[in-house]
């Protein structure tokens, strides 16, 4: 939507003519930007809170920085590209400045958000191997507006390294438990957390793990109340998930305010 229609249909709003809720719909229907390789959606923040996320596998430093200039052209100040190798990221950050972690093969352009989430997010791995998906959750949720705490290489294979823990799983308002083998990190945290549990099965393991097989199957078997199971090695989606859910109370509140 040009400019000068936000303004026509704001003054409708203001004489009455349109509802404050029709406006609101017809803003959420808005159309993306077609730049031919990509139809990059404008109007994803109105619709979902945040706005569109840049998956960078499979796209060529080009295409991302034409997308890149699309959203800045559109109002988005700040955006996140996942999944995004060293070479993409040195070729971009000469055209746009981005702060890239290679751990988490992430990106950022702009600044993060004040943690404005009801609680804290906990991010906890099994092992060390996994901790490129969980810094591939934590940036994703510290992007999205929470903050974040990470508990890395707490596995089963030495319990007693999470249960030294046991006040941040605890106070936690969610929790991403990340691992790999044959996941059995999510069923544990699980049956001590009293808040959502998002398990992230990862590729890390021999040869029976079946590239995170194994560990995504005994997540989905949990006996664990309270877990649920995001794709093998989705670290972004964990984040986004517990991102939504470390916000839903304050949500609710605002949209109750007269």
């Amino acid at each position: 939507m040009e400019q000068n229609e936000i303004f026509r249909l704001l003054e409708k709003v203001a004489s009455g003519e349109t509802s404050v809720d029709d406006a609101v719909l017809k803003l959420k229907k808005q159309p993306f930007s077609d730049i031919g390789f990509a139809k990059v959606d404008n109007h994803r923040a109105i619709r979902q809170g945040a706005g569109e996320i840049i998956y960078g596998a499979g796209k060529t430093p080009e295409q991302i920085c034409g997308i890149l200039s699309a959203m800045l052209q559109n109002g988005q100040e700040r955006v996140l590209i996942t999944r995004l190798s060293v070479k993409k990221a040195k070729i971009i950050s000469d055209r746009f400045d981005i702060v890239y972690d290679p751990t988490g093969r992430t990106a950022v352009l702009g600044e993060n958000k004040a943690p404005d989430g009801i609680g804290k997010i906990l991010i906890a791995t099994g092992g060390t191997s996994d901790i490129p998906v969980a810094e591939e959750a934590a940036v994703t949720a510290e992007f999205l507006g929470n903050e974040v705490n990470r508990l890395y290489d707490v596995g089963v294979a030495g319990i007693h390294r999470l249960m030294s823990h046991l006040d941040e799983i605890m106070s936690a308002s969610v929790i991403i438990a990340i691992a790999g083998m044959e996941g059995a990190l999510a069923s544990v945290v699980g049956g001590l957390a009293d808040c959502p549990v998002i398990a992230v099965p990862t590729s890390v393991g021999y040869g029976a793990s079946f590239g995170g097989i194994s560990a995504l199957l005994s997540m989905l078997n949990s006996c664990a109340s309270g877990v649920s199971v995001v794709n093998i090695d989705n670290g972004f989606g964990a984040g986004y998930q517990a991102s939504m859910i470390n916000h839903i109370g304050r949500n609710c509140h605002e949209n109750t305010l007269p």
